[in-house]
């Protein structure tokens, strides 16, 4: 038996993307197989395989995977066979705080990911999948889910009747709102694309913001708030959006700086910062324990991820294509 594998070269490029092959592996002690069926995009995976920050040596990407439990080694109890498991984004980090910087133990990066159709690991670089998701549902929730979920929930301690903004119709965003939804928040969100504002409303969303047609959109939403400004920010913007979020936000507000869609450069306003004495909270996605205790509360909920389209795996570099073109509403996933 051989295994469809993707690999990228050290240094990535969509035009050093390659289709081989990998052996199956037994199990050791302490590990799973598991048969993959579906990987998701994220930005981080767009660096990464379209060579922004390539990897060192020759790696098989994508650090989002899902799929079903196929063999157990010795002393694994958690899972059973024809389990349905998602990854998590840090194998090694099953709690408290990250244990380091960096990406160098992040699948698809640091170490081979889930662009193939079999894999063998310990068994703690999963969690189950929730109930009744499909398996192109699950593998959103690796980076996306659990992104939006700690910046809310762990991170931001959400609570009923409080005020989020989310920024575009991306994964996070998107997660983003219908987790605050759920939660009893009201919600703002921005998008330079009035269509895509009608579907965030669609979904939830109290009030939208053209932040094309206004660019002092972080005026705007502390006007809608009454002049007390919001609770939460998700910011995926970095430099070009880190001013607005700030000044959407009411004093002692949350910010977390989550995503670099317009570089890794910012000017902080410390004045604005200080004035509110605001939160600016860094974070890349989270551990395995907030991974569980997210799935277990969409076990209890009705929520599901919002899908913009399916791709093969032969297919990764169009996918991405797509992905860079912005159209994209949600997340993408690769059926393996």
């Amino acid at each position: 038996m051989t295994i469809k594998t993707l690999y990228i070269s050290a240094g990535g490029g969509f035009e050093h993307v390659t289709t081989g092959i990998t052996r199956p592996v037994e199990p050791a002690a302490g590990e799973i197989t598991v048969r993959l069926h579906a990987s998701s995009l994220n930005f981080h995976d767009y660096l990464v395989v379209s060579g922004v920050t390539g990897p060192t040596e020759q790696r098989i990407p994508m650090s989002d995977g899902a799929g079903e439990v196929t063999a157990l080694g010795a002393g694994v109890t958690e899972f059973a066979v024809g389990d349905r498991v998602v990854s998590t984004f840090f194998p090694d980090w099953l709690d408290g705080e990250a244990p380091a910087d960096g990406f160098s133990r992040v699948p698809g990066d640091g170490i081979d990911g889930y662009a193939r159709e079999q894999v063998t690991a310990r068994a703690t670089a999963f969690t189950h999948a929730p109930r009744g998701w499909s398996h192109a549902e699950a593998a959103t929730l690796t980076t996306a889910g659990l992104t939006a979920w700690r910046a809310l929930m762990e991170d931001g301690a959400l609570q009923p009747g409080q005020v989020v903004l989310v920024q575009g119709s991306g994964g996070v965003s998107v997660f983003a709102l219908q987790l605050a939804k759920l939660a009893g928040a009201r919600v703002i969100a921005t998008s330079s694309s009035d269509a895509k504002l009608e579907r965030l409303r669609a979904l939830g969303a109290d009030e939208v913001i053209n932040y094309r047609q206004d660019p002092q959109w972080g005026v705007t939403a502390q006007r809608l708030t009454g002049g007390r400004g919001v609770d939460h920010v998700l910011d995926v913007g970095g430099p070009d959006t880190l001013e607005q979020s700030m000044l959407a936000c009411r004093v002692g507000g949350h910010v977390s700086l989550i995503g670099v869609l317009t570089g890794v450069d910012a000017r902080i306003p410390l004045a604005l910062a200080l004035a509110r004495q605001l939160r600016l909270q860094g974070l890349v996605v989270g551990n395995r324990r907030q991974q569980q205790d997210m799935v277990r509360a969409l076990d209890a909920g009705s929520l599901r991820p919002v899908i913009d389209r399916h791709f093969a795996l032969d297919d990764l570099v169009a996918a991405f294509r797509h992905q860079e073109s912005g159209s994209h509403f949600g997340k993408i996933v690769l059926d393996l």
